[in-house]
């Protein structure tokens, strides 16, 4: 396992005329590249009006990446929302308030602006927005489950879900079906607030979903978000953090594992625009078969003002067969150097041979230790979960991917 590792818990500042934070390394068609600082990401500011975005054609720097001929329309305004795209299901338990509302809810866009003409289309269509409210001082016992799934349409969406001070709460997402979906999704977390959010992307092999997460995290709150990818055509999530007040906390953990012809692309920012708050960035990917292509890009801007700021990011990919590519980008940038600790790393590779060596040695069969040897890879963020039927069904549908592979580069 080759890796590429700058600064890790490091207080030096790193400005814009540093070196790339960025190593390279080889398996199969594997590939690592640079990109332009933080701040200079975006092609467009952020906006809610769509016509403040030109059209994409795959040369932007946030684009480069993204197979845009295979956006079925949403990102050059020709998708059109069907209607009848997208079935939703909210089960919430009590204590909890679930509205319909229109686009002139001043609880929409709250969290965050839209950064891209997807997010922004998104905002512009969409015909009815769900508002989740969690009252302060509210502790749920059990988690908030939203079910969206796809009828073979085409949707806009946008999702808020909004903490008050000090209330707690968990909250599984869950995509299935086959859709075309573009989304904003908003989670606004009061003072002292506690949100976990577990994304579950399982779509049908042709689905196409593009959506921008946009966290604000209050004054000592604390926001983890588990973000799992297995299905899809193309997968593209756009998760993003701010901070309202000192001493919040943000947990970013991803898993996704890309098949054969799949496009699935995690693009991170977190902004530590206060002081004194925490920021922990892990996701790790397996790739397996022809055209499977993973694009993680972890942006990571501590702005002057953020002193006693203390983050880490990493992305490891595992790369199962011949024929997959990852692109794992993680930036950092600072702008004051009084911080606690800041750190990023990559790292991707084969099966690791010793491991599986080991196992076979004491008579596991070949499959059953690779088997072993990807959940084990994966087992620090399916325990970070905390729901038990949605890990033991993410472990299943580890299990389900590895039988279509007979072994390591075969």
């Amino acid at each position: 396992m080759a890796e590429a590792q700058n600064s890790p818990k490091s207080s030096t500042s790193l400005g814009q005329g540093g070196p790339p934070p960025v190593g390279s390394t080889t398996a199969g068609s594997i590939a690592v590249a640079a990109e332009s600082t933080v701040v200079s990401r975006m092609s467009a500011p952020p906006s809610f009006d769509v016509a403040d975005f030109p059209v994409p054609h795959g040369r932007e720097e946030e684009w480069r990446f993204t197979p845009l001929e295979r956006l079925r329309g949403l990102h050059d305004g020709t998708a059109v929302g069907t209607g009848d795209g997208l079935k939703v299901d909210v089960q919430a338990p009590e204590g909890v308030t679930v509205e319909a509302v229109c686009r002139d809810d001043a609880r929409l866009g709250k969290a965050g602006t839209p950064v891209d003409r997807v997010a922004a289309q998104a905002y512009s269509a969409f015909e009815k927005a769900g508002v989740i409210t969690v009252a302060k001082e509210t502790v749920l016992t059990e988690p908030i489950r939203i079910a969206v799934h796809g009828e073979g349409g085409t949707a806009f969406a946008h999702q808020v879900i909004e903490l008050g001070a000090f209330a707690e709460a968990v909250v599984v997402i869950d995509h299935t079906g086959d859709a075309v979906l573009a989304a904003n999704v908003d989670y606004v977390l009061g003072d002292g607030a506690k949100l976990t959010v577990v994304s579950v992307q399982d779509w049908d092999d042709k689905a196409v979903h593009i959506a921008q997460h946009n966290a604000l995290v209050g004054r000592d709150a604390s926001f983890k978000s588990v973000v799992v990818t297995f299905g899809g055509d193309v997968v593209r999530l756009h998760p993003r953090v701010t901070y309202a007040g000192p001493g919040g906390e943000a947990e970013l953990f991803g898993l996704y594992f890309t098949d054969a012809g799949q496009h699935q692309e995690h693009r991170l920012l977190v902004t530590h625009n206060v002081p004194h708050c925490k920021s922990n960035v892990v996701y790790k990917g397996a790739l397996q078969g022809d055209g499977a292509h993973a694009v993680w890009i972890g942006d990571v801007l501590i702005e002057a003002a953020a002193e006693g700021t203390d983050t880490y990011e990493m992305n490891r990919n595992l790369v199962l067969t011949d024929g997959a590519r990852v692109d794992s980008v993680p930036n950092l940038e600072i702008e004051t150097g009084e911080i606690v600790g800041a750190g990023h790393a990559s790292a991707t590779g084969r099966f690791d041979d010793e491991q599986l060596f080991y196992l076979m040695a004491r008579g596991i069969p070949a499959e059953e230790a690779r088997r072993l040897v990807v959940r084990g890879f994966f087992a620090e963020l399916v325990q970070q979960i905390g729901v038990d039927d949605i890990e033991q069904r993410l472990l299943e549908k580890i299990d389900e991917e590895l039988e279509t592979v007979s072994g390591p580069g075969r």
